[in-house]
């Protein structure tokens, strides 16, 4: 259990104070980052406001920003909806955010390679040996390898929420596949595109480099096989995955080839990609497919996804895996609960950026404390994502905290619990005028042997229902465009 449950009560009764309003703040006083964007509302017809909300939203539908919802086949294609007040960050509070991320993300990989070498962190007694050993995201296959440069974890999203005016949590860390970077960049774009004027304002650093921040970081992550320049490419699979129009569009970014596990193939000890000229050689490939599929031969049997044979080049030195195999271990969310011991552990620095306070479920007086605050409790799937698998108490009616109860018995070593904080809002805009709404931040890590560049911003998540806590897209949520100011 990471703290007492009367430290944990007191946190719980805390979250439940006066949400803080990211533009208004706790006073009703207007917060200096939202001046000259009150100012300009202030004089904009709110008829136009409207107008223009509905023209993002024609943009959005005519560029096919679109993902897809499994399960639902009535509706399986949706719009991510949009809306056009963005989210703006002081450069100051930016600058202290950005040097927790780096702190942490290089924790992370230091992490990885850590416990798929020596595991001198469980040596330490810092983290015990079940949490690795019985850990679905491990994998046995990276114990001793060395990713090319060292790095693990190439493209990372942490997800931080805020509740006051320097209290920021990470809410979890996305080290596998992280997604989303795309309407970071098509939120960015819309907005340049119909509010010049904002832009010419606000000194708001720029987002739009990231393709080729991306490409360069891949790169510089070459294999040692590789000679002469780098080829990256983007392994999908293909047009039925919900990411899809994220993969196409990062690979026509950075100019590099989307490829389908059928147009790979292993030749002469490389993972070569099928062209006019015949299969030629890939050195980095940026996957967006989970490691139980990227290798049939190595993994699940009956996978049409992957690629036969490409971890045994991998483990080789013959090309680069983006992100590499066995790096769930790191996001899990019962590792998660260790991650202050695991920053300190590898940094020798306290963690800049906090967690949310975290009970195991697995520990037998952790889910107890569980059971009777169940009402008052988010409690979350250890590998569970987009919304789904959870239980937000506070929203949930006598059947399903029953039904989730029996869950919890059945299986506690699979959840965590958290309290229900107080996430920050920002003003959205609705027929009646503005209106706050909570929210979340994704920002993107890059890392490679050259450093970890962190895009200045990131995906804002917004539950665009009144009162709701769920910003996921797959649950109703949408997306804001999220501004850092320059200092």
């Amino acid at each position: 259990m990471e703290q007492s449950q009367s430290s944990q009560g007191q946190t719980q009764s805390q979250s439940q104070s006066q949400t803080f309003d990211e533009m208004w703040g706790r006073e009703n006083l207007l917060r200096p980052p939202y001046a000259d964007l009150a100012d300009w509302i202030e004089h904009e017809d709110p008829r136009r406001l409207r107008k223009k909300q509905r023209e993002a939203e024609q943009v959005f539908r005519l560029t096919g920003i679109t993902f897809n919802v499994y399960g639902q086949a009535a509706a399986a294609e949706r719009l991510i909806p949009f809306d056009i007040i963005p989210r703006i960050i002081a450069g100051r509070e930016w600058a202290r955010l950005a040097r927790g991320i780096e702190q942490r993300v290089r924790a992370i990989n230091a992490f990885l390679h850590d416990i798929y070498h020596r595991q001198e962190i469980v040596r330490a007694g810092r983290l015990p040996a079940e949490m690795v050993a019985r850990n679905d995201a491990f994998e046995p296959k990276m114990i001793g390898v060395t990713p090319p440069g060292g790095v693990y974890t190439h493209i990372v999203g942490t997800d931080l929420v805020r509740t006051g005016d320097d209290s920021f949590y990470v809410l979890e860390d996305n080290a596998r596949t992280p997604s989303g970077v795309s309407y970071m960049l098509e939120n960015r774009e819309t907005m340049l595109h119909m509010f010049p004027e904002l832009f010419s304002r606000n000194h708001v650093q720029p987002v739009s480099n990231y393709p080729r921040a991306l490409r360069r970081s891949l790169a510089a992550c070459a294999p040692p096989a590789c000679t002469g320049t780098p080829r990256v490419a983007v392994l999908t699979p293909g047009i039925y995955n919900s990411a899809y129009y994220e993969h196409s569009f990062l690979a026509d970014k950075m100019g590099v080839e989307l490829v389908e596990g059928h147009d790979l193939r292993v030749v002469d000890g490389r993972v070569a990609m099928r062209t006019t000229q015949g299969y030629q050689p890939i050195d980095v490939l940026y996957r967006r497919i989970d490691d139980a599929y990227l290798d049939p031969m190595n993994f699940n049997p009956e996978s049409a996804l992957g690629v036969p044979g490409i971890m045994d080049v991998y483990r080789a030195g013959g090309i680069t895996i983006a992100n590499a195999p066995g790096t769930g271990v790191a996001d899990d969310k019962a590792i998660y609960s260790y991650m202050p011991d695991i920053v300190e552990f590898y940094t020798g620095e306290k963690a800049i950026l906090q967690n949310v306070p975290t009970w195991r479920c697995s520990d037998p007086s952790s889910l107890q404390y569980v059971l009777d605050n169940l009402a008052e409790l988010v409690v979350k799937e250890v590998h569970g994502s987009g919304g789904y698998g959870m239980l937000i108490g506070p929203a949930a009616s006598k059947k399903e905290l029953s039904e989730f109860r029996r869950k919890l018995m059945a299986r506690p070593g699979n959840y965590i619990a958290q309290p229900t904080l107080a996430l920050s809002t920002v003003p959205i805009l609705t027929n009646a005028g503005l209106a706050p709404r909570h929210v979340d931040l994704r920002p993107f890590v890059l890392v490679s042997p050259a450093g970890i560049d962190i895009t200045p911003g990131g995906l804002t998540r917004v539950a665009l229902k009144k009162g709701s806590l769920v910003v996921n897209s797959s649950q109703g949520g949408g997306t804001k465009d999220t501004w850092v100011l320059e200092e």
